[in-house]
């Protein structure tokens, strides 16, 4: 699907993904339309992570092309993938706990350095002026954008969940990323905190101009501020669409919740997007 007037920056095309027998992608197509925010969701084991992992090249999969801004990604590795603008974060909090918040931070711009380790080693000139920079920018940008001033100095294991979730995005957005890419991003938080973090990735979209791509399995939240969702069940895509011609697809309901009256559980599903 294309979102009217949105030309895709992220294209996968019958993606195939093996471990051994078992098949965890099969023939996945979907495409991101630049600008949106675009999610996967699907039953536990449908294949999410897997399609995260592969997209992110964590993965090489047995057949079919992704592309990113036009360009193949076969046979780019992880790391250059991140360079070139594909930044993520994951399911498991994944930061150093004994650094503080704003080291954690700058280590998200590492791809972008420039200084070599000449420079690094004396600390001088190009080294320098680049760790001026790089600080500036996180205080400014980033820190004041995410609201999170007051624990900027303050060692990440000792902050509650909610923030490190915070500090999580707050590193990817250090990567200056095209797309976004969000691994349950409020998996375990509260009401407060899950509205909180929905705000600031409708800002990563809005006032960055960043596309968003998310696993995510709160409903509500996926249904209020995604221009487009993508249905994975056992390594397929069976649904993609707006929110809510998705959310009223047999095929989901199905899915999600077996057989049954379906019209009953459309009702539930709404309901629970409210």
């Amino acid at each position: 699907m294309r979102l009217a007037g949105r030309d895709p920056i992220l294209e996968v095309e019958r993606v195939e993904l093996r471990f051994g027998g078992v098949k965890a992608l099969s023939q996945v197509s979907f495409s991101v339309p630049e600008g949106s925010i675009t999610a996967v969701i699907g039953p536990n084991g449908a294949g999410k992570t897997s399609l995260f992992n592969t997209i992110s090249g964590f993965y090489r999969p047995q057949a079919g092309t992704i592309r990113f801004a036009g360009e193949t990604l076969d046979g780019v590795a992880a790391p250059e993938r991140a360079a070139r603008g594909l930044a993520r974060t994951f399911q498991n909090i994944a930061l150093f706990r004994g650094m503080t918040v704003l080291d954690n931070i700058k280590l998200g711009r590492h791809a972008h350095m420039r200084t070599n380790l000449l420079d690094a080693l004396v600390y001088w000139g190009r080294a320098r002026r680049e760790e001026m920079e790089l600080r500036a920018e996180v205080e400014e940008r980033i820190i004041d954008f995410l609201e999170i001033q007051h624990i900027r100095h303050a060692a990440v294991g000792t902050l509650a969940y909610g923030l490190q979730k915070r500090v999580e995005l707050a590193r990817a957005l250090a990567m200056r990323p095209r797309i976004l890419m969000l691994d349950e991003p409020v998996a375990g938080m509260n009401r407060e905190e899950t509205e909180d973090m929905a705000r600031f990735i409708l800002d990563v979209k809005e006032e960055w101009g960043t596309t968003i791509l998310m696993v995510e399995h709160d409903m509500g939240m996926v249904m209020d501020i995604s221009d487009h969702v993508v249905v994975l069940n056992f390594g397929q895509v069976i649904a993609s669409g707006e929110p809510r011609a998705v959310q009223s697809d047999e095929a989901v309901i199905a899915a999600y919740l077996g057989a049954g009256d379906v019209g009953e559980i459309a009702r539930r599903i709404r309901a629970d997007a409210a």
